[in-house]
């Protein structure tokens, strides 16, 4: 439950899909609310269609509000970082495309700070095995907020095939590796 004083602060990410980001992020403790979107292209209001086309520069993203006396920004990056390839340009899984990019949406300077030594830290530990982190660290720009029908999907739509196949397994995994940091089952 929110309290009248909490400051919350915005979050930014894009990692392939934003059915899978957001549906990653919705459950943790400190997460206020979670928006499907587009950023990062030349667009304005751009549609799925248009996005999808790969023709607008914008990626698929979210966009996460967050307290951070309840949920450190750097527990957001581990999260975004365990749940999509970020060695993997411009796609995920059978996704592929500018819109399915890797990219973190910096709002502040402490965020792109963090962000720049999350990476790094990464890299020094071999976390990925050689692989080239090619996520890109941007100042967030205009954020739009996808159509209706996107916002909450896996929740609304989980016995899809595509969320079964792919969601599902991935918030499985989710579920076991970062219990601690979950919400409590209603």
């Amino acid at each position: 439950m929110k309290k009248d004083n909490a400051k919350t602060e915005t979050a930014i990410f894009a990692g392939g899909c934003f059915w899978c980001t957001e549906a990653f992020f919705t459950d943790l403790k400190g997460v206020e609310k979670v928006v499907s979107g587009y950023i990062g292209g030349t667009v304005a209001n751009p549609t799925y269609r248009q996005v999808s086309s790969g023709a607008t520069g914008h990626a698929e993203a979210i966009e996460i509000t967050y307290n951070p006396n309840e949920v450190a920004y750097e527990d957001l990056l581990e999260i975004f970082f365990a749940t999509h390839d970020p060695t993997t340009l411009n796609r995920q899984g059978n996704d592929e495309g500018t819109q399915y990019r890797s990219e973190i949406f910096y709002t502040t300077p402490a965020q792109k700070a963090s962000a720049e030594n999350f990476i790094k830290l990464l890299t020094d530990q071999n976390i990925f095995e050689g692989k080239k982190i090619v996520t890109k660290v941007s100042s967030a720009g205009k954020f739009y907020p996808a159509e209706d029908y996107h916002q909450d999907y896996f929740a609304l739509n989980g016995d899809q095939p595509y969320c079964q196949m792919v969601i599902a397994p991935k918030m499985d995994k989710l579920k076991k590796n970062y219990k601690s940091k979950l919400k409590a089952v209603k």
